[in-house]
């Protein structure tokens, strides 16, 4: 019990030590400035930001303030971003340079950096990070910990409770206890199909056989997808902890986790994780005084899309080429070396502890009747508040892009929403009011997935992004069963051929027919859903393929074979934007007056259309 002592001592020092992070009116002379270091701010230099932070305040002799750095906030489009506690003041597209206002106009002279301060929604400066429009509908669950603490700091995760769910279930629960816990808050698996966790945990116990294993996949391998890297970033304590505590339930002694390699920053901060959670005699035997003994290791991927199916996943483990299994038998009862083996993805993970230690009906009083908890997606494309984002099941898809993204740049209209990667479809603008859990997208023909969220305004091509997800999902397919080595790979030529404008009819025919057959004979989740993309597409956006193909016109100009583009006078303002930005000169006109494009320089970039402020071209 030695560790467990040492641990609730950390817990009720460290807290108190911490509490400025979560509490503005804590009566403490110190300050912290946090900095993002997850992968987004990384690319912007946040890493110098730190260290510029730390160099001036010893120069300075500055005491009582902490540089710490930490996950992502979510607001990707404002970072770098910079808070400091415990005022709570949120500075924005920070850059190292910025380091000496702030130390000496915020810390020392008590002001703030106005100029530093983000803009809001309606174009307003907001000073403190819980005024921001983009975070008053948002729930963080899984991203509690994200951007509050030091990730490589286990003593900053057991300060907010860390190992104190594993501490509850070793010491006050059975197994059956908390696989029911589990099942009873309704949290489904958040890696795409949305299976019950508690059921899967529960067949896994039920599997025969001494050895079993735990397995989280972090194989995130969606376009535009970043969830589970920015956990793993921000909070790797809470998955580590969430796969003991399954391990507890299900009987297994064993965990792997499964990260691309292309995540140095996550694969970094999870092997410091399992490095101290082994140092504080938290990972090993006899756990907590207990009977109970569990260790993790780390497998890297190659960046095999096929991989994020849990069978090719297992077998890439295992050494071997990584393709899918013929299932049945389910991993639940043959997974890892031919052993019962549970898989769940990290945002699963990332939901145990908190269910373990507010209970089941505190998680399952929040989203919808068969979707519980909350949903964390990854909001990109054509929106105005890039970045992470974790709401209750059931908020509308208008309420992600509008009240949180802060709606469609440059004045364009929403035209459509692509939801579950290369395995989702597109939501049209009819659909906006659709509620975001999992019954809700199957019955408009798209799908939760792992959580990428692509918003797209008027300048895009349906029939471009079919052909775009299509051409990912043929590179990807491992080709081992013929609908999808072959079958994508006609659908992708005949995509082709529609782009630019040598189809015919009978191409669409035999499009949809592909598209519905595919998914009835493919082995893997990855064969069975690649067609979705562009039955969505056929659905809500099929005059587009009609113009395409009848008309031999793309109107928005991204099938460059097919593309007209030209200025409409009756809308053409003549304020010369289309100009100063078109990349070969094709445009001519003087300011005020009616301007043309030269077709003879044209390369149909499509630049013009997206500047363009009255969407006067196209």
């Amino acid at each position: 019990m030695e560790t467990l002592e040492k641990i609730r001592k950390i817990r009720e020092e460290k807290r108190k030590e911490l509490d400025i992070r979560v509490n503005s009116k804590v009566g403490n002379k110190e300050k912290h400035i946090l900095v993002c270091h997850g992968t987004g701010c990384t690319s912007s230099k946040s890493p110098e930001i730190i260290k510029n932070f730390r160099k001036i305040l010893k120069e300075k002799k500055i005491e009582n303030v902490r540089v710490i750095q930490t996950g992502c906030f979510g607001l990707c489009a404002k970072g770098p971003i910079v808070i400091i506690r415990p005022e709570d003041t949120f500075y924005a597209q920070v850059k190292p340079e910025d380091c000496e206002e702030i130390i000496q106009t915020h810390i020392i002279e008590g002001k703030t950096v106005e100029r530093l301060l983000c803009n809001d929604i309606n174009g307003d400066k907001v000073k403190k990070l819980d005024d921001l429009t983009f975070y008053k509908k948002q729930k963080r669950i899984a991203l509690k910990n994200c951007g509050v603490i030091d990730p490589e700091q286990i003593d900053e995760y057991i300060a907010f409770d860390g190992y104190k769910a594993l501490e509850k279930v070793l010491l006050e629960m059975t197994p059956e206890d908390v696989i029911e816990t589990i099942e009873k808050s309704g949290l489904r698996g958040r890696g795409g199909a949305g299976f019950p966790t508690g059921k899967k945990w529960a067949l896994t116990k039920a599997a025969k056989g001494k050895q079993k294993y735990v397995v989280c996949n972090a194989d995130e391998g969606d376009p535009g997808a970043f969830m589970d890297r920015s956990i793993l970033e921000g909070d790797p304590h809470s998955v580590l902890e969430a796969m003991m505590i399954a391990g507890y339930a299900i009987g297994a002694n064993q965990g792997y986790i499964y990260v691309r390699a292309e995540y140095p920053i996550a694969v970094e901060r999870f092997r410091v994780a399992i490095n101290q959670a082994r140092e504080y005699g938290i990972l090993g035997k006899n756990i907590f005084g207990t009977e109970f003994e569990f260790d993790v290791d780390i497998r890297l991927g190659a960046g095999a899309f096929v991989c994020g199916e849990e069978t090719a996943l297992l077998e890439s483990i295992e050494g071997k080429r990584g393709q899918p299994r013929v299932k049945p038998p389910y991993p639940a009862n043959e997974g890892l070396w031919q052993k019962p083996t549970l898989i769940n993805n990290v945002e699963t993970y990332a939901n145990v502890t908190r269910i373990i230690l507010n209970g089941a009906d505190w998680y399952s009083s929040i989203g919808t009747e068969n979707s519980k908890g909350t949903k964390v997606f990854a909001l990109g494309g054509n929106v105005v508040n890039v970045g992470l984002v974790e709401v209750p099941m059931g908020t509308t898809l208008r309420e992600i892009v509008y009240d949180i993204g802060g709606g469609i740049p440059n004045g364009r209209d929403f035209k459509a929403a692509q939801t579950g990667g290369p395995s989702g479809g597109c939501i049209p603008k009819e659909h906006l009011d659709t509620p975001i859990d999992y019954e809700s997208l199957k019955e408009i023909g798209s799908m939760m997935g792992s959580g990428g969220l692509i918003i797209m305004d008027d300048t895009k091509c349906m029939v471009n992004l079919a052909k775009f997800y299509l051409s990912f999902t043929v590179d990807e397919s491992c080709g081992k069963c013929t609908p999808c080595r072959i079958g994508t790979k006609r659908m992708l030529e005949i995509l082709e051929k529609i782009s630019t404008g040598e189809a015919e009819t009978e191409d669409l025919i035999k499009l949809e027919e592909l598209a519905t057959n595919i998914p009835k004979t493919a082995i893997c989740g990855l064969g069975q859903s690649a067609p979705n993309p562009v039955l969505s597409t056929l659905k809500y956006f099929r005059q587009e393929y009609l113009e395409h193909v009848e008309d031999k016109k793309c109107k928005t100009g991204e099938c460059k074979a097919l593309a007209k583009i030209e200025i409409h006078s009756e809308k053409c303002k003549g304020c010369g934007m289309c100009k100063r930005n078109c990349p070969v000169n094709a445009i001519e006109g003087e300011p005020g007056k009616i301007h043309h494009i030269d077709e003879t320089k044209c390369i149909k970039c499509g630049t013009c259309i997206s500047v363009c402020p009255f969407h006067a071209i196209g």
